[in-house]
């Protein structure tokens, strides 16, 4: 399939991404039967086939409208096409493209425009949200069904470790896990440093909401404030940069394309990238020494789509785990998403709870003591309905040495 961009776009780095990700597709097909919607709707405009086309039209001019956002608005972006597809067509990519032209030529109505907003908004400040989460718990009487499964109770995080070891490296705190969930980082810091690693922490976003949310501004220029920290750091003798939320893994990952027609952002992104490292690929090389083995060791493990439709570490917690002395269950379809997809959860509603009731009743079919995950936004959704505990796959091994 050929391409070519028109309008704005037309002969930037972007354009030439969309346009070789659109040629290396030979519309096989393939793609559809990993993806979640078209499994749930069958509808080609619901699998990254059909999306392809509705993106290629808009990227050479063609009109597009509400039909277009609809669809490409459906998808989860978990790239589990992209592990089917025999061409290596790297879908996101012309996704992350196409959406801003489709934004541009077809404006949301003025609800979606403030929704979207809303949530930009509260992701760039943790304090307040932080905030908010802590009102809505207390008022959670009040708080409508929907938003309440969004309200994870809260948890002491437990103290960090004081920097004490010659091998340092950094962690992304994040904007929402910053607010939710703060004991994630924390674990992560004292097992690091049961590991011989001192982590320092880098409040702040990634830019993943706003950028999935039609703000590619906005996501930039958070980017670059972290690009800048990171660099230094890396300069510093920082050894690496650790990031505990595979979905903000994903987006940082992507930085180089972001800055696509900007060199030299482009090129710290990529020294960035370079050093990037989720916390298992640290631990699996230098496993902390543990005091205990587990007090409840049959467990299930939910590796998320960015774990595994990305950077090839299926498997890696589960092998940790078990390495560490837990016992982890067979999941049927285990490389189906979970439907959070980070803001996915909040717009698209129907779509997201008929996969989260799939993946909880795979996940649960080995009566496991508790689920672990890797990520924030699939440790809120599922939750929210889980009949077991879910927790993130740090504080397993934070456990066994706390």
């Amino acid at each position: 399939m050929r391409t070519e961009v028109v309008g704005s776009l037309r002969g930037t780095a972007a354009a030439a991404i969309a346009e070789g990700v659109v040629g290396a597709c030979v519309h096989c097909g393939m793609c559809n039967s990993a993806c979640p919607t078209y499994r749930l709707t069958g509808d080609e405009l619901d699998g990254p086939r059909g999306r392809i086309y509705l993106l290629k039209q808009a990227l050479e001019g063609e009109p597009v409208g509400a039909l277009t956002r609809h669809h490409l608005d459906r998808c989860l972006e978990c790239r589990a096409c992209e592990t089917a597809c025999p061409s290596g067509v790297e879908y996101h990519r012309l996704l992350d493209i196409g959406r801003s032209v489709v934004a541009e030529a077809a404006p949301r109505p003025s609800d979606q425009r403030r929704a979207r907003w809303a949530v930009r908004f509260l992701a760039a400040r943790p304090l307040l949200l932080a905030a908010l989460y802590t009102l809505g718990r207390a008022l959670r009487f009040a708080v409508p069904a929907s938003l309440a499964d969004k309200l994870p109770p809260a948890r002491n995080p437990g103290a960090w470790p004081t920097t004490r070891h010659a091998r340092r490296m950094m962690i992304l705190g994040g904007c929402v896990q910053r607010a939710a969930a703060r004991q994630f980082n924390a674990a992560t810091a004292r097992v690091f440093d049961r590991a011989g690693v001192s982590l320092v922490e880098r409040a702040g976003c990634c830019g993943a909401v706003p950028f999935h949310l039609e703000a590619p501004d906005q996501a930039r220029a958070i980017a670059r404030r972290q690009i800048d920290a990171f660099d230094a750091a890396l300069s510093g003798g920082c050894e690496a940069i650790v990031v505990n939320a595979s979905g903000c893994a994903a987006f940082v990952r992507d930085w180089p394309d972001l800055f696509a027609d900007e060199p030299d952002y482009r090129e710290k992104a990529r020294r960035v990238v370079a050093h990037l490292k989720d916390p298992v690929e640290v631990l699996r090389q230098t496993p902390p020494a543990t005091a205990r083995a587990p007090a409840a060791p049959r467990i299930a493990v939910h590796d998320p789509c960015t774990m595994r439709n990305g950077p090839g570490l299926t498997g890696a917690v589960e092998a940790l785990l078990a390495r560490l002395g837990y016992e982890p269950q067979p999941v049927a379809d285990a490389g189906q998403c979970c439907g959070s997809a980070g803001a996915y959860s909040l717009f698209q509603p129907k779509f997201a709870d008929r996969l989260r009731e799939d993946k909880i009743a795979a996940l649960t079919a080995g009566e496991p003591a508790a689920i672990f995950t890797a990520n924030i936004g699939c440790w809120m959704h599922l939750s929210a309905t889980s009949p077991v505990p879910v927790r993130h796959w740090i504080e397993a091994v934070d456990d066994l040495i706390s």
